[in-house]
């Protein structure tokens, strides 16, 4: 298509042919996978050059967005240090550098809980301050710089980094001797990780195979040559990752082993680093679990010390439960369901059980709503009369013991005194948590723990945030019942909370079901939202019969276009129904409430922002995720098409003024919606998308494609599958524009506009390339454009300005594109 004059660079054509399932694909644009060809790099400079030329009349709108950002940002600042073994360890921030300064100071003695004061703004150095790692120093010579992970020894002296310059999520390890300030001369390449041991004498890390995957754990002396390094582990099913790490206690080296449905824990003493690694619990297929340790400690000389572990497993419920298991029963491995049981989930509208045969009962639960309340009487009281419920662990600490779960779709958490626990444990009772209510007035919000890094602590710390109110850190003490408020987020400028509203509606899909959707809004801007309930509703919007109306004739609802004239006239400097709608919909993955300071300058313009919780994401539990996995993926994309025509026709958006963004597993979302109902979005932001899906997850030489079966199915082997992703995928059912118009009523299509890195290990860049070239064929009369960076991967740049400023260039695409351009 011909924009202002410019046209999009032409990609040639070379037939390939993909012959699978009975099925010949023909290819035109696979060539662009050679990644060193001349071709493909000057096919990537010209799109770039042709995009900078696309968002060059943006220019102004980026730097009022960048500028408003900064001018928000308390830019020096400092973390609140958080305490472990010896050490207060806390990062600043400096006004000017792209990247934070790790810091610490000694503690003044043994019983030391109480943090340094924390000044805002302030470059004042603590006594005693040095410095430990400072990425603007290291990532001198570095177009990319990643940390991937610092580890440091017990008594402090051993650190262990991970570092990533290429942006492919491979690192390499140094050991450094803060003490003297030396480098060592050993540095293990390409790992996917490690760990250092609490003495600061071993590195076990992790290598990945030619696919990419992390396969094999190794061992590492320091101070010998890599050359003699161990292999510990190896894993041979290649739908299997692996990881390794310090138990939380620091006793025990840890290997998990996992695939998408089943995992396996092994570990060793960490006083005996050259034993072999036995499993705790046997792998069982169709099984997941996890293991932390911890001890029951003695009050006094009558009790004695209970070594413990604790068990998050699904083998009987599918939104697990939890198991503690005295470990002075008898030595590994342990069985899965041994224990006295903690914890457990709902299994409404779960499928039954994968690790054992199914009863009746668990075939009638299968066709429960997942909103089910959930009353079980062996549960704490405090899981007892929620939604949703699934448990996802506990932590066991010297003093308190920490319960964390979902409930009503939203994250919970809870908490009690270590000694009640311990009573409760051996009476077999119940366990009295009490449940963590974040003060946010009726907001949505997210909670969890948050910088909790010693057994030792006396009192929890955790956080809170919503989509309106900047993150609170807090800290705990389950024995008084007091609550501190150790910080909150700074955002500078006239930012108030109260200028802000939320809420979450559920929008009733056309199978039915009630699909949560999260709206974020700026008071007085979003006239169809004036006088709303805000927080958590049981508000429910019903999706429209009919879908497939013409773009060209749709327009603001009746509740808006009512409004009288003077009051109209108010909102006539910015579009009446702006709207960014956004989602993510696989893995389990929850999209909780987070604040965020770029968002306020979209709000500010009188943007509606939404978030679909689609089926495919977790925040129902398990059964959400079930819902949106394999042959029931379509339902992610129905809700996020749904969700969006409901909120159109309640009048809170104009599709002429909406703009839908998402990324990775989301991108693919974005794809599906836009050739599924181009006629309800203006625009599509698609980040790192996953466009080309079946292609990918036919070729078993890429990364990730084994493992990923479990998510969206084996399409090589079965033939159900593939003919089911084959509808879907996005890059292979672009529409030309004659036959949307058949289709739809209408020609349009939304503009589009693509991230991608060509370092990308997780979604290759050759995607989102050959989904772009099908855009831009003339048939297809589609505006589409690309950012494509050269030097950065799945997570894009690093730097926190580079990140800032690429911010500002995406939103200033989504905001033009919904018709604002100032």
């Amino acid at each position: 298509m011909d924009i202002l004059g410019l046209m999009p660079p032409k990609a040639m054509q070379q037939s390939h042919i993909r012959d699978t399932q009975g099925e010949q694909f023909v290819d035109p644009y696979e060539w662009m996978r050679d990644k060193d060809s001349l071709a493909t790099q000057e096919y990537i400079a010209a799109q770039n050059a042709y995009t900078d030329k696309r968002m060059a009349p943006l220019a102004s709108l980026r730097q009022s967005l960048f500028t408003e950002l900064t001018q928000r940002v308390q830019e020096t600042d400092m973390s609140v240090p958080t305490r472990l073994h010896d050490y207060w360890y806390f990062a600043r921030t400096e006004e000017g550098k792209q990247y934070g300064i790790q810091c610490r100071v000694p503690i003044k003695h043994e019983d030391d809980w109480d943090p340094p004061a924390v000044v805002a703004g302030s470059t004042v150095k603590l006594e005693g301050e040095e410095v430990v790692f400072d990425s603007n120093v290291e990532s001198q010579g570095h177009d990319f710089f990643a940390v991937g992970g610092i580890d440091l020894s017990h008594d402090g002296r051993w650190m262990m980094y991970c570092i990533d310059t290429a942006g492919d999520e491979r690192y390499d390890i140094h050991i450094r001797d803060l003490q003297t300030g030396a480098e060592l001369p050993e540095v293990i390449t390409q790992t996917g990780g490690g760990c250092l041991t609490p003495d600061g004498a071993w590195v076990f890390y992790i290598r990945v195979d030619e696919a990419w995957r992390p396969f094999e754990v190794w061992r590492h002396r320091i101070g010998t040559d890599v050359s003699s390094d161990v292999m510990v582990f190896h894993e041979d099913d290649e739908r299997f990752w692996v990881g390794v790490g310090i138990s939380a206690d620091e006793q025990y080296v840890v290997i998990d082993s996992g695939s998408k449905t089943t995992s396996e824990v092994r570990m060793i003493a960490v006083e005996h680093p050259e034993d072999e690694f036995k499993p705790f619990i046997e792998r069982h297929e169709g099984v997941e679990y996890d293991v932390n340790f911890a001890h029951f400690e003695p009050e006094d000389d009558s009790q004695e010390d209970i070594p413990i572990a604790v068990v998050v497993h699904n083998v009987n419920n599918p939104n697990f439960e939890i198991d503690i298991i005295d470990m002075r029963s008898h030595q590994p491995p342990f069985t899965l369901g041994e224990g006295v049981v903690v914890a457990q989930g709902s299994p409404s509208g779960c499928e039954p059980p994968m690790g054992r045969r199914a009863t009746p009962h668990d075939l009638a639960v299968r066709y429960e709503s997942v909103n089910t309340v959930s009353d079980n009487p062996q549960n704490p009281e405090v899981l007892r009369g929620v939604q949703g419920l699934r448990v996802d662990g506990i932590a066991i600490y010297r003093h308190f013991v920490t319960l964390m779960y979902r409930a009503n779709s939203l994250p919970q958490l809870a908490v009690m005194p270590k000694r009640v626990a311990r009573e409760d444990f051996e009476a077999g009772r119940p366990w009295g948590f009490g449940g963590l209510v974040p003060r946010v007035n009726g907001k949505l919000y997210s909670i969890g723990m948050s910088g909790n890094a010693s057994y030792d602590a006396p009192r929890l710390r955790y956080a809170t945030v919503s989509y309106t109110q900047p993150s609170e850190l807090h800290e705990y003490d389950p024995l008084t019942d007091s609550d501190v408020l150790l910080r909150q987020a700074t955002v500078l400028g006239d930012f108030d909370a109260q200028d802000y509203a939320e809420k979450r509606l559920r929008v009733r899909v056309r199978d039915g079901e009630c699909v949560p959707v999260s709206l974020v809004w700026r008071k007085g801007l979003v006239p169809s939202l004036d006088g709303t309930e805000e927080g958590l509703t049981n508000e429910v919007l019903e999706t429209p019969r009919q879908l497939a109306l013409s773009y060209e004739n749709m327009s603001l609802s009746q509740s808006v276009r009512t409004l009288e004239s003077e009051e109209l006239d108010a909102y006539t400097a910015k579009p009446l129904g702006a709207m960014f709608i956004t989602g993510y919909g696989a893995y389990e993955i929850s999209s909780d409430p987070s604040f965020s300071v770029a968002r306020l300058s979209m709000l500010d313009r009188g943007v509606l922002y939404a978030v679909v919780h689609t089926r495919g994401g977790g925040e129902m539990g398990h059964a959400w995720y079930e819902q949106g996995r394999k042959l029931n993926k379509m339902n992610t994309f129905i809700d996020f098409i749904d969700a969006t025509a409901a909120l159109q026709q309640a009048g809170f958006a104009d599709p002429k003024h909406t703009v839908a963004n998402g990324g990775s597993a989301g991108g693919l979302l974005m794809g599906v919606i836009a050739n599924m109902a181009p006629q309800l979005y203006a625009g599509i932001e698609a980040d790192v998308p996953f466009v080309d899906a079946l292609t990918s997850i036919l070729d078993t030489s890429l990364p990730l494609t084994v493992t990923e079966w479990d998510e969206w199915g084996d399409p090589l082997h079965n033939v159900e599958v593939y003919r089911y992703m084959r509808q879907y995928s996005p890059y292979e059912n672009v529409m030309p524009a004659a036959e949307r118009e058949k289709h739809f009523g209408t020609r349009h299509f939304p503009a589009v506009f693509i991230t991608t890195s060509m370092n990308d290990t997780r979604v290759l860049y050759v995607e989102p390339l050959k989904w772009l070239a099908k855009l831009q064929e003339p048939e297809s009369e589609v505006d589409a454009i690309a950012k494509i960076e050269v030097e950065a991967g799945h997570g894009g740049v690093t730097g926190r300005y580079k990140r800032w400023r690429e911010l500002a260039y995406e939103n200033a695409w989504c905001l033009a594109a919904m018709g604002i351009e100032e």
